[in-house]
Order: structure tokens, then C-alpha cells, then sequence
């Protein structure tokens, strides 16, 4: 673990001293994002002890009404004890309730809504799903667990995003698939094609609504879910709660039981702090020095634009780290091997834009490297949240140069 207390190359120091024993820099001049960014909140210790309410599950996924066949996959992979919001969220989506829930990334969202509809697809073979989610990664991620859980039933899906041949998609929507997984942007061009027909779904999941709205696809899922048959069951995920949020949820739910799992903020979990390069430093020499340490177990790694992060992740991998990169100008295939590769623990390194980052739930993140700054704290809270999940500890660096 990176700590404030190190010797030698970063000393102890208080914050405003520059803390890592190094010149201050006051008379150099300052680049926009750096004037728009207070570097103090890149500067906080994880808390060590956290008052937090202990959760006792009201229920065992064994005690829930579901399709022994699927009751039979959840066990094989482990489950036993519902997390907070699938013991809140699954009996009322079970009961075919309009659900939002309100909780974060990495909480076990995806099961809370997959396990009560892949269910009601076992009982009632005819109806449809479509879950609207804001990223090919997480659209994924998603495909991913939907098989897992739905092993050796037969039950048929398509995965509906962009930087994929959309010929496959539509042959797998020729099938007439139970589950339709896809990205606002994608969906909404199979829709105009005459390849997707909403009005035959009367089930609908929007996951990460607010990043959503973020990424500018809010009008894409009004115009999808106006299509969608009525009546039908609407489930909204998401960890904020903005107005035009819940002005979606009252226009497109119909008496919906909202759900809010409390949980810690991101930045009691996570450690952070900021490395300053000075003018005279070589920055990718910084990085490699800081990669050395074996407590850099699993890294993440973020850059600005496309180019800078794959040409970081390549002189990375001239050093000697196994290294890989996901951005928008990958295809499908690269993306999702570079991902596996990561989950899998083959490369240690994965360097990231935001948006190709959004979403994902990498479990075991060490640390996360913010390599060139976000144009945003906001962006910055997003970054950070990929390591420090439930209740592990990590670590988040911010380099100032």
C-alpha cells in the first residue's frame, strides 16, 4: 500500500508544504484543467474504522420463489446470502413490482434484476426482456452473468452494441431471444431498421441510468421505452437520484417501490493521494518506478484520450509490464480480450479512458493511477470507484505534473 508515512521518496509532509519533498512549482504556468481542479481533493486518507450499519439478509436465495433450474445455477456459483439490494429488490420484482433502486456500481445490481426476470422467462415462456445499459462493457458483463445463470435452460439472448458486426446482431434477433441487451445508440438504429420490434417486450431494466443521462443518451431511451408493450414491468437502477431521473422513473413506472441501499462513499474506502513530477522528471519513469512495488497487484490506469492511452499502454509494455488497453478506437473483440485478460489476472496493468471504463466491475483493483487528470471531479469519483469495492481497501494516484 502507497502510504503517506513512506521514506525517502515521498516523505512526510503536511499537503500544503508539497508533501512529497519536492520544489513547489507556484511560478509555472498552470494548464486549464489543472486552474479548474482543486488538487486537495485528490488527498485523502481511507478511514481505517467506519461506523457502518450491519446488514442482516431477511432472506437465503434458496428461500426465494424461483425456477428450480435457476436456483441450481445461483448455488453453483456461490450464492447464498442475497447482498442488501437483491434481498430488497428481487421479492418485489418477483411479485412483477415496478422497482428503482438506488445503489452503486459493484453491489450486486446485475443479479438483483436478472434472477426475478430470468425466472418469470422460465415460468412464461413468451415474455421478452430488454435491458438499456449505457456501455458495450457493461452490456457485457451483463451477457456474461445472464449465461451463468441461465446454464443448460436453453434460454436465448442478443447483445446489441456498437463495434459489433450488427449482421450478427440481427441474425440473433431473428432467433426471437428472450433477453435483449444493448446500448441506447444501437438499439435505436435496429429499431429504425425494422430488425427491432419493442412492442413485443413488456419487461424493461435501464442499469447506470445516470450515466445515461451523463453520456447524453436520455432522449434514445425515451424514444425506446415509449415503444415498449403497456402494460409492463419497468425496473431502474442507478446511484444517483438527479430531477430528470426521477422525472423518467414517474412518466415510464407505475407505482414503483424505490429501494436505496446505503453504502459507504467511495472515498472512505479509498486512499488517496497525489504524485508530483517535476520538470526535470521523465513521467512514464515515475509511473515505472511506482509499478515496481509489489504492492501494485492489479492496476488501473487512466488517460485522457485515445492515442495517449494507447501509446502509454505500449511503452508499458516495452518495459516489461503486462499491459493492455481498452478505448473507442478498439473493436469489440480487442476490448473484450483485453478485459478478460485483466479479470483474469494474465496482465496486471489495464490503461482506460473514461468512457471505455464506465461501468465496469473489476473486482481486486489495487490501485488506480489517474495518469493525466479528468476534465471533472465528478469524472475523478467515477475513476476512483473502480477499486476500494464493498468492504476492501484501495488506492487512488493522481499524477500533477
Amino acid at each position: 500500500m502507497f502510504s503517506r508515512n513512506a521514506r525517502g521518496r515521498f516523505p512526510q509532509r503536511s499537503v500544503s508544504a508539497n508533501r512529497f519533498g519536492r520544489p513547489n512549482t507556484r511560478g509555472r504556468r498552470k494548464r486549464p484543467s489543472e486552474r479548474e481542479l482543486d488538487f486537495t481533493q485528490f488527498v485523502k486518507k481511507a478511514v481505517q474504522t467506519t461506523e457502518v450499519e450491519a446488514w442482516n439478509p431477511t432472506h437465503r436465495f434458496a428461500d426465494f420463489e424461483m425456477h428450480s433450474k435457476l436456483k441450481a445455477n445461483v448455488a453453483k456459483a456461490g450464492y447464498v446470502h442475497p447482498t442488501p439490494i437483491q434481498d430488497g429488490a428481487i421479492p418485489h420484482i418477483l411479485e412483477g413490482k415496478d422497482v428503482i433502486g438506488i445503489a452503486n456500481t459493484g453491489t450486486g445490481k446485475t443479479a438483483a434484476f436478472l434472477l426475478p426476470l430470468i425466472h418469470k422467462t422460465f415460468k412464461y415462456p413468451t415474455e421478452k426482456v430488454l435491458i438499456i445499459i449505457p456501455t458495450r462493457e457493461l452490456a457485457l458483463q451483463i451477457e456474461e452473468e445472464l449465461r451463468k445463470f441461465s446454464d443448460g435452460s436453453g434460454l436465448r439472448s442478443a447483445l446489441c452494441i456498437g463495434g459489433s458486426h450488427m449482421g450478427d446482431q440481427i441474425r440473433s434477433l431473428s432467433r426471437n431471444p428472450s433477453f435483449v441487451i444493448g446500448t441506447p445508440g444501437r438499439l435505436k438504429d435496429l429499431v429504425e431498421r425494422g430488425k427491432l420490434h419493442l412492442t413485443e417486450f413488456n419487461n424493461v431494466v435501464l442499469d447506470e441510468v445516470d450515466r445515461m443521462l451523463d453520456m447524453g443518451f436520455i432522449n434514445d431511451i425515451k424514444y425506446l421505452v415509449a415503444l415498449l408493450k403497456t402494460p409492463r414491468q419497468s425496473l431502474f437502477f442507478s446511484a444517483t437520484m438527479p430531477r430528470e431521473i426521477a422525472e423518467l422513473t414517474k412518466k415510464f413506472s407505475n407505482n414503483a417501490v424505490t429501494i436505496t441501499i446505503k453504502s459507504r462513499a467511495t472515498s472512505e474506502n479509498v486512499d488517496q493521494d497525489v504524485v508530483r513530477v517535476l520538470p526535470k522528471e521523465d513521467k512514464i519513469e515515475v509511473l515505472h518506478n511506482l509499478l515496481l512495488k509489489p504492492e501494485f497487484t492489479k492496476v488501473l490506469i487512466f488517460g485522457r484520450t485515445k492515442h495517449g492511452v494507447e501509446k502509454l499502454a505500449m511503452r508499458l509494455e516495452e518495459r516489461g509490464f503486462k499491459s493492455d488497453s481498452i478505448h473507442g478506437d478498439k473493436s469489440q473483440p480487442q476490448r473484450q480480450r483485453a478485459l478478460r485478460r485483466f479479470k483474469q489476472d494474465e496482465i496486471i496493468i489495464l490503461v482506460a479512458t473514461d468512457v471505455a471504463a464506465r461501468g465496469l466491475d473489476i473486482p481486486d483493483v489495487s490501485h488506480v493511477i489517474n495518469y493525466e487528470l479528468p476534465e471533472n471531479y465528478e469524472d475523478y469519483i467515477h475513476r476512483i470507484g473502480r477499486t476500494g469495492r464493498g468492504d476492501k481497501k484501495g488506492t487512488a494516484l493522481t499524477f500533477i505534473d
